[in-house]
């Protein structure tokens, strides 16, 4: 009876062990179908296909296509391609200064850089490249259009926008420039109120922070505020984000990163030894905050370290690893979201200001009466210049701080709030 019920133990276990290496050899096979089918489809394109397309020009595309399936922001990097991401993060490069997005397939402008020919040109957060160089954009990919768009200085690009809430595009030529990385600028409003605009994140932007306050320092004049502007800051690098949050901040957490694994979790803190800006702070959001401007908001904003005023940010939340290939080319691959120290996600949501306050234009509402533009003399080419108002406009910090305020109401109400209410009674 013993040597029956081993032998029918035995049997059993032949049965499962033989049944597991059929599973697995299904399961074998479900994964490498796949595969098959590529070849089989990469072969009748190689025999049949009108022109003579090589086999790396073959798997090229179909990378591109793969990770461009998965969301707008993974995307493969030709040798080229990679090298100008590598510059455009800590040196300089020609083009015409815009950070660019596919939306749902339409490739929108998330912002133009500070002082930039795209920023001159009028081309806005929102807008749609509707064509560049007369080429439509419909079916483009998001590398291509970078491509296509960057350039060598002095050379030209057309571009056919629509800017948000127009009914017809607007053809703009650009002319190509060396876009500097320069990433930080200081303006005196007030003595003692400090506006820092931040226009990116690149590999200097926290040293250029601490030197544009170590400078205002030398004056001898208090720190009492300081407006902090991440409008139309497209984002950058994490680590930036990090450490200049950690100037506003003493201690607790900055931001955390989950993937798909368990073991793919990061939590950033404060060091405590930093929080160097201790004076009350406005931060400055809308619609162009993106990613790294985003965890700086979020930041700032869960910790009740500074009063959000504008609009709500963009919504890029995701993690892009940078993965190098052998070949000298590389792919950016989604990898993470991020979430604010209270656990929000950014993603698709972004960050909600305190106090939501749309810009106005109010060039527009002065220079419209009856819906027709009021042209002046100064409006005129090559107009007599009157000396004293040009010395006025040109060499009076006061007279620049002043029209800047009169035109940008966000900025108004920052300052006055940051010169009256204690920050801390505001953020609930």
């Amino acid at each position: 009876m013993r040597f029956r019920h081993s032998l029918c133990a035995f049997a059993t276990i032949l049965v499962i062990c033989q049944a597991a290496s059929v599973l697995a050899a299904a399961t074998e096979e479900d994964r490498f179908a796949p595969l098959k089918r590529f070849s089989q489809v990469m072969d009748l394109v190689e025999n049949h296909y009108v022109k003579s397309v090589t086999r790396s020009e073959l798997i090229d595309g179909a990378i591109v296509g793969m990770l461009q399936q998965l969301d707008p922001h993974s995307s493969f990097l030709s040798k080229e391609e990679f090298k100008e991401m590598q510059v455009s993060t800590s040196g300089e490069f020609g083009g015409i200064g815009i950070e660019i997005s596919l939306e749902n397939g339409r490739l929108t402008v998330i912002s133009p850089i500070d002082d930039t020919p795209a920023d001159k040109a009028g081309i806005k957060a929102g807008d749609i490249i509707l064509e560049i160089d007369d080429q439509p954009t419909q079916d483009m990919t998001l590398v291509d259009a970078v491509q296509k768009i960057r350039g060598p200085k002095g050379k030209a690009v057309s571009l056919t926008i629509l800017h948000k809430d127009a009914q017809k595009p607007l053809k703009v030529r650009v002319v190509r420039d060396t876009i500097p990385i320069i990433s930080v600028k200081k303006t005196e409003l007030e003595p003692g109120y400090l506006l820092l605009r931040v226009s990116r994140f690149n590999e200097n932007t926290t040293s250029e922070l601490k030197d544009a306050l170590k400078d205002y320092g030398k004056g001898g004049t208090p720190l009492k505020g300081v407006i902090l502007d991440l409008r139309n800051n497209p984002g950058g690098l994490l680590e930036q984000a990090v450490s200049v949050s950690d100037m506003f901040l003493p201690s607790g957490k900055i931001v955390s990163i989950k993937g798909k694994n368990n073991d793919q979790r990061k939590d950033f803190e404060a060091r405590g030894e930093s929080g160097e800006v201790a004076a009350p702070t406005v931060v400055l959001i809308n619609a162009g905050s993106a990613s790294a401007s985003e965890i700086v908001a979020g930041a700032l904003q869960d910790h009740k370290r500074a009063l959000l005023i504008g609009e709500k940010t963009f919504g890029k939340g995701s993690v892009q690893t940078v993965i190098p290939l052998s070949d000298g080319s590389g792919i950016k691959l989604t990898t993470a979201l991020y979430y604010t120290p209270n656990g929000r996600s950014i993603q698709a949501e972004g960050i909600e200001p305190d106090f939501k306050v749309p810009l106005q234009d109010v060039a527009s509402e002065k220079d419209l009466t009856n819906g027709m533009h009021q042209f002046r003399e100064k409006d005129l080419t090559r107009h007599l210049e009157n000396r004293k108002d040009a010395k006025s406009d040109s060499d009076d910090p006061k007279q620049k701080v002043k029209e800047q305020l009169e035109r940008d109401n966000q900025l108004k109400l920052a300052l006055e709030l940051v010169k009256t209410v204690p920050i801390q009674a505001l953020v609930k």
